[in-house]
């Protein structure tokens, strides 16, 4: 018994020495021995998963996206030039739809042209300026074409009518590309030009049943003759579910109205002499 009372007093003295230690370090990763000095144990340092060959100096980075911030300006610049002469076509084309507006009545028709031609005129100045822009930036055709292609059909739409009214026949892509000045660089769209033939004929069934109310009992025979030829000329072309499509339909209930007058003015007996030659060519095409 007298050899375990030392014992039982080293055991009780380790234990207070070594709480003692945890009070007086609070870090759990020092660990305070009383027999030997304390030890830190050390956690790795992170490793980047990026390897300096990955990662892009910054300097390339800003370079980059200074080009970029360069490119949109100029872009821009060059939009906001092209809108300003949109915007005129815009008006030009205001000016004409109003005369034509005036055939429907029964106007004079060669007094109305001449005045709608003054502004075809202008028309051609303002795509030649269009083109000048569009020449500062070689191959951007089809990148800036949206900006202007619904004026553009307009514009085809109803230089067809004018030509129409004063020739029965359809003004053709060369002759349209002709009165607005265009050439091979800076050219007339054949889309652009398609749906400009289709909205022309929106204007013709109308233009039938004023012409028929102020006594022209022929003319339904003349326009159901041009839009048959229009519509069979259609057909020949393999066309998409587009908008294209979707205005060469609308094209045949513009037939269906004209057919509508012209057998209404035929049956009342309202046509000038009868069966006559163009009648025949009707009949044989339907």
């Amino acid at each position: 018994m007298q050899y375990m009372k030392p014992a039982f007093r080293n055991a009780a003295s380790y234990c207070h020495v070594f709480c003692r230690s945890l009070t007086l370090n609070p870090n759990p990763l020092i660990l305070v021995s009383p027999f030997r000095r304390p030890e830190t144990f050390h956690l790795p340092s992170p490793v980047s998963c990026f390897s300096s060959s990955m990662s892009v100096p910054p300097s390339s980075l800003e370079k980059q996206f200074d080009a970029f911030r360069v490119q949109l300006e100029e872009s821009g610049t060059l939009r906001d030039r092209i809108r300003s002469v949109v915007l005129e076509i815009e008006s030009s084309t205001r000016l004409i739809y109003a005369t034509l507006l005036l055939v429907h009545q029964s106007r004079p028709t060669p007094e109305l042209l001449e005045k709608a031609k003054s502004q075809v005129n202008v028309l051609k100045e303002q795509y030649k300026r269009l083109a000048e822009i569009l020449g500062g930036s070689p191959g951007q055709y089809h990148r800036y074409h949206g900006d202007w292609k619904s004026e553009t059909q307009t514009v085809v739409s109803m230089l067809a009518f004018m030509h129409w009214l004063e020739t029965g026949s359809l003004l053709e892509h060369k002759e349209a590309e002709d009165k607005l000045g265009l050439n091979s660089d800076f050219g007339l769209d054949v889309e652009d030009y398609l749906i400009g033939v289709c909205f022309m004929s929106n204007e013709l069934p109308r233009y039938v049943v004023n012409q028929v109310t102020g006594g022209d009992y022929d003319c339904p025979r003349k326009v159901l003759k041009f839009l048959t030829d229009l519509h069979a000329a259609f057909r020949m072309l393999n066309l998409r579910n587009d908008f294209l499509r979707k205005k060469f339909d609308g094209m045949k209930y513009d037939l269906r109205k004209v057919e509508e007058v012209y057998y209404d003015v035929k049956i009342r007996g309202l046509t000038p002499n009868g069966e006559s030659v163009g009648d025949q060519a009707i009949e044989e095409q339907s």
